[in-house]
């Protein structure tokens, strides 16, 4: 039988048959955490019915996060009745399977929690160190087919200070001077992480995207992750954000802890020392030089072509906060 290339649907949603199956395309958007992802996902949501009607289908938190991937680790298999890494592999094919019938020319799947946790980076001072081991396991689970990643990545010192105000809010302690002073000095940066990313997904596309860039465009970065015009984004979603400073003092205050260690002003809460958010300053300019440079053929940096210049956060916008429910041989990363 000789493959048939469909023509029908809109511009952009070709299909492609072999064999009668349809081939879809297998897109994952990884965050990274603290890179307006939660916005990202509310806008997905909001417009839904017109990024369908694309050819286009999304898998949100909403989705991923109600068993679909429960089993893929040994700790999740050890304590859950059932779950086994076979187990998520057919439910996960099973999925696609029906996406596929349903005429989805490609398939968006959204979720931060797939390269780890950030409270963990802010607990341990290192950026996702995990991140080869786990996405080595969720390209295994898609059997190897999934076409493109798509990683935010953020100036680390505002990265490294949303992430540990967010954490606080969580219930975790303040990080000291001395966990504070480990990460300005943290030799693992987004570079690090793109490569173990690169190794465990040797056959997969990697687009990297900056914050600066993307935050406030959530319609560009799905037309640059899916390749097809976006519906503009008209309610301009900000949610999820870290607390200010006013609010991490009523936090701690709230759990009997001295508010006083935090400064008794308004705005962002920086925690670093200007010599420390110059240090990290330095390091993501030299990961945005690798990256414009070529990245050693791993990934590729994605500049926005609506931007007239970069932007340094989120505009005004719906601020409400919390969800609705990181060409060269590449080797298997480890964690750690």
């Amino acid at each position: 039988m000789k493959g048939t290339v469909s023509l029908n649907g809109p511009v952009g949603a070709v299909s492609l048959r072999r064999l009668g199956k349809t081939l879809m395309d297998i897109i994952l958007h990884l965050g990274a955490h603290r890179t307006a992802t939660t916005s990202f996902q509310r806008y997905l949501r909001s417009n839904a019915d017109a990024i369908s009607a694309s050819g286009t289908g999304v898998w949100g938190p909403l989705r991923t996060r109600k068993g679909l991937f429960a089993g893929l680790f040994p700790a999740q298999s050890a304590t859950m009745l059932g779950a086994s890494p076979e187990r998520v592999n057919g439910r996960i094919a099973f999925q696609l399977g029906k996406s596929r019938e349903a005429g989805i020319a490609r398939l968006l799947i959204s979720d931060e929690n797939m390269i780890g946790c950030s409270r963990d980076c802010v607990r341990t001072g290192t950026l996702f160190p995990a991140i080869g081991e786990r996405m080595a396991r969720y390209s295994a689970a898609f059997d190897h087919q999934i076409k493109r990643v798509v990683l935010t990545i953020r100036s680390p010192e505002m990265w490294w200070s949303s992430a540990a105000a967010y954490a606080v809010s969580r219930g975790h302690p303040l990080p000291d001077q001395a966990r504070l002073a480990k990460i300005a000095l943290l030799r693992r940066s987004w570079r690090d992480v793109i490569v173990d990313l690169a190794c465990a997904m040797p056959n997969t596309e990697i687009q990297v995207v900056s914050f600066e860039e993307y935050a406030s465009c959530p319609n560009d970065l799905l037309a640059q992750a899916t390749g097809v015009m976006a519906p503009p984004d008209l309610q301009r979603h900000w949610v999820n954000r870290s607390p200010d400073l006013p609010a991490l003092r009523v936090i701690l205050a709230e759990r009997g802890q001295d508010p006083d260690l935090l400064p008794d002003c308004t705005g962002r809460w920086s925690p670093f020392t200007q010599a420390q958010a110059a240090a990290l300053r330095e390091t993501y300019s030299d990961d945005l030089f690798w990256l414009a440079a070529g990245a050693d053929g791993l990934a590729e940096l994605t500049r926005n072509p609506t931007r007239k210049r970069a932007g340094t956060s989120q505009p005004a916008g719906d601020i409400k906060k919390g969800h609705n429910n990181d060409s060269r041989q590449r080797y298997l990363a480890q964690s750690g």
